[in-house]
């Protein structure tokens, strides 16, 4: 099969034979993904099948230089993280992939980005450098070419104000924020909207007290007067992103898959509508690691739908005691 760019990828066969060309070039090209096969027995030739396909760890992202290209890097991703923790490094050698990655994913979700207004409320994220989510949020801006996008920092009332004015004109408008951001929104100021999406990216990022989806949207829902609260999965190490309609099911693009992995053992995968460790295929990530071993535990539903139900430290995997170079 000819290779073709991630982003035209529609078909099933597609990814699968493109996974397995991802996989044989990072195989070869990125060191620490070989060593890890390495202890896992794992031979480039051994694997003919996408189910066949080794997931390395997300927490290499923290102690390794993961990288299956040997262009310059041009930008490092980081994550967020406590005092003293460290946190996870994406080194990007082209930003261009990220780029058309965002940039197809919300559009194949929403439609084009350039037909919303985009208010940003992410202050957590705003207060330090490295920032994926950021990047992406603040190209979301420029492309929009609306005089009102933009990220409102601490301005909670001029972004109320902002938000009810384009609403009440029929503006179609994307509000992003962070959970704890939003929460404080909804407690000063109260809402009607009907031409709004309101989206969250999760997290209380130590500022409030952690809750439950259906807690949050439900006090999200009620506070700016919708039907549903968007979500988006997206993290630091991967470059592409799932969404979800307010249900608590995310979808995928074409060139991104949802595998479970079982809990007891983390080399096993366990049946659709089951509960495990979520997997990620990404082929974005072809120059760094397209084949990742999450945190987050989840379900695999029917095509591109999963739904995430929450985290679980590496130390609960059991069966990963060969996982560490």
């Amino acid at each position: 099969m000819q290779n073709i760019p991630f982003y035209e990828i529609t078909t099933v066969d597609a990814f699968k034979q493109a996974a397995l060309q991802v996989f044989r070039k990072q195989y070869s090209t990125n060191d620490t993904y070989r060593k890890f096969c390495g202890l896992l027995s794992i031979k480039k030739e051994e694997i003919r099948l996408v189910e066949q396909i080794p997931f390395m760890p997300i927490s290499f992202f923290k102690e390794h230089e993961v990288l299956s290209s040997s262009q310059p890097v041009q930008t490092v991703f980081s994550s967020s993280g406590t005092t003293g923790s460290t946190t996870s490094k994406h080194f990007v050698t082209d930003l261009s992939l990220y780029e058309a990655s965002f940039t197809e994913c919300f559009s194949q979700h929403y439609g084009p980005v350039t037909d919303y207004t985009v208010l940003a409320l992410l202050p957590s994220y705003l207060e330090r450098t490295g920032s994926s989510l950021i990047y992406m949020v603040d190209h979301f801006i420029a492309h929009s070419k609306k005089p009102e996008s933009g990220f409102y920092l601490n301005d909670l009332e001029k972004l109320a104000k902002t938000l009810k004015k384009l609403d009440e004109k029929g503006e179609k408008t994307l509000l992003i924020g962070v959970s704890f951001a939003l929460l404080d929104l909804v407690e000063k100021y109260e809402f009607q909207l009907k031409n709004t999406l309101v989206m969250e990216t999760g997290g209380m990022k130590g500022r409030r007290k952690e809750m439950v989806r259906e807690e949050l949207h439900e006090l999200l829902q009620k506070g700016f007067g919708v039907n549903q609260i968007h979500s988006e999965y997206g993290m630091t190490e991967l470059l592409s992103q799932g969404y979800s309609n307010g249900d608590g099911i995310f979808t995928t693009p074409p060139w991104m898959d949802i595998q479970i992995r079982d809990t007891e053992d983390a080399l096993s995968s366990v049946a659709l509508g089951k509960t495990g460790g979520i997997n990620v295929i990404d082929l974005a990530n072809v120059n760094s690691c397209a084949f990742i071993a999450t945190q987050d535990l989840g379900r695999k539903l029917d095509g591109n739908r999963f739904e995430v139900l929450g985290r679980f430290d590496t130390s609960d995997i059991r069966g990963c005691n060969l996982m560490v170079l």
